[in-house]
Parts: C-alpha cells; sequence; structure tokens
C-alpha cells in the first residue's frame, strides 16, 4: 500500500526534574495510507471473483466437451435414414380340408351332394395352391394383399384394391385357374 507522508509535526515539552528544566522537541511525521489505493478487503473480493470465474468457466468446457463426446457417440449410432416401402401383408390362405370319405364294403360313401369326389375334378387344396400361386406371381396382383379360399370349386376373393381394373383383373386370373367352378368376388375398391 502507498502511504503519503503529511508534514511533520513538532511538540516542545518542558519536562522538570530535580536538578534542571528542560525542553524537548519532538516531532513526530504521521503516515496515511493513501485512500486512492485498494483496500485489503476489495483485493481479497477480487481475487474470490476471480476465482469463481475461473471454476465456471472450467465447468462449461467440462460440460461442452461431454456434450460433444455424447452427440459424437450418438452421430456414430445413427445411421443414415432408410426409406422403407411397406407393402400390404398378404394374408396367408385360408385352406378348408373336407373330411375323408367313408368306405364302406370296399366303395366311398357318395358325397353330400349325392355325386362322387373323384368325378368333381382336381380337389379344393390344388386348387387353392394354384390360385395362390397365380396370384403371387403376377406382379400387379402380388402387392396387393388378396385372399382367396376355395370350398367346393368356388373361389371367393377378399382384400381391397385401387380400381374397378385391378378388381377385374383378380377375378380374370382366378377364374383362368383349373377347377375353379365360380368366383365370389368380394373385393373393396377404395
Amino acid at each position: 500500500m502507498a502511504y503519503q507522508e503529511q508534514p511533520a509535526e513538532s511538540r516542545h515539552i518542558v519536562v522538570e526534574t530535580p536538578n534542571a528544566i528542560r525542553e524537548e522537541v519532538h516531532l513526530e511525521s504521521v503516515r496515511d495510507p493513501d485512500r486512492r489505493g485498494v483496500s485489503g478487503a476489495a483485493l481479497a473480493a477480487i481475487v474470490v471473483g476471480v476465482i469463481a470465474l475461473a471454476a465456471i468457466v472450467i465447468l462449461f468446457v467440462m460440460n461442452q466437451n461431454q456434450r460433444d463426446a455424447m452427440n459424437a457417440d450418438a452421430a456414430q449410432q445413427q445411421q443414415p435414414p432408410t426409406t422403407i416401402v411397406q407393402q400390404p401383408a398378404q394374408q396367408p390362405p385360408i385352406i378348408v380340408q373336407q373330411p375323408a370319405p367313408i368306405i364302406i364294403n370296399g366303395q366311398p360313401a357318395p358325397a353330400a351332394g349325392g355325386s362322387s369326389n373323384a368325378s368333381s375334378g382336381p380337389d379344393d387344396g390344388s386348387i387353392q395352391s394354384a390360385i395362390d400361386k397365380k396370384l403371387y406371381d403376377d406382379p400387379m396382383l402380388t402387392t396387393l394383399g388378396i385372399t382367396a379360399t376355395v370350398l367346393n370349386g368356388k373361389a371367393t376373393l377378399m382384400g381391397s384394391v385401387k380400381t374397378e381394373a385391378l378388381k377385374a383383373q383378380a377375378e380374370r386370373a382366378v377364374k383362368d385357374v383349373i377347377g375353379v367352378k365360380s368366383v365370389d368376388n368380394q373385393i373393396s375398391v377404395g
């Protein structure tokens, strides 16, 4: 701290002793601290403020580094977006199995309609397989999710298409399958 020296003060003191009287002169110079300087309390406050500021800066830098590391990990885990084209789910075909014929005395029993099953052509299982293959092999029909069921040679079509033309195309494809007697087209257009 800087001190400013003020002019000296002189004091004359008379001292009486048993032997003599003498006069003493005391000169005193007074030093006052320079009021323009920095006090100890202000200096301590500045030091504490600088330390606090340094701590905040260090914490900010550490947090920023941690955030950058987390962003790098996230970017590394994230792969470029892929376009997923979702096609309508193709429902598995419904297979209706007929009970095995009852054989009496070496002869098969007549079917419920009175006619023999052997003369009716291909069975429903083979017709169903042929229809499923036909719908699957056609590039226009395979993505539509049309399902077909066969019972006694009658094919029932179910599903949804966008146009009447696609509905008619599916019906024509099923009619062309050997063994199909009729087509019940329940495909909705929408």
